[in-house]
């Protein structure tokens, strides 16, 4: 499993590559909130192939397995944003917690499901094409 916890620390890297270039290249056009929806998409996506990647080369042996991986990945990733962003950055911990308001249009949520539930996807969809 430490392996994993391990493997998780290379996804901080791609959401701030994701928020450089949200903020470089379309904030300004698309404006504050419409960037930060756009955002959430492109990085699912780039989670999805760095995780894809991972979980070929680091299989898991059991759907538990891959379920303990996700589980253990959400919990790292608000750890991370409410220490980082709350207590280093000093953001307050009410505009923390409006990111995951869903029905306010607030998209961050979706993030924080894919990282969750990605590594068993990932895991049935190879275990369903090494056995046909």
């Amino acid at each position: 499993m430490f392996k994993y916890i391990l493997l998780w620390f290379p996804m901080i890297i791609l959401a701030i590559i994701n928020g450089a270039i949200r903020e470089a290249v379309y904030t300004d056009s698309l404006g504050e909130k419409a960037s930060h929806n756009v955002s959430v998409f492109t990085l699912i996506i780039l989670l999805g192939i760095y995780i894809w990647f991972i979980t070929g080369k680091w299989k898991f042996m059991s759907s538990g397995q891959a379920w303990l991986t996700g589980i253990t990945w959400v919990i790292l990733t608000v750890l991370f944003e409410f220490v980082f962003f709350g207590f280093v950055l000093k953001i307050s911990w009410e505009k923390l917690i409006s990111a995951y308001n869903l029905p306010s249009g607030e998209l961050w949520i979706l993030v924080l499901i894919w990282i969750l539930i990605s590594p068993w996807i990932f895991y049935r969809l190879r275990l369903n094409k090494n056995n046909p």
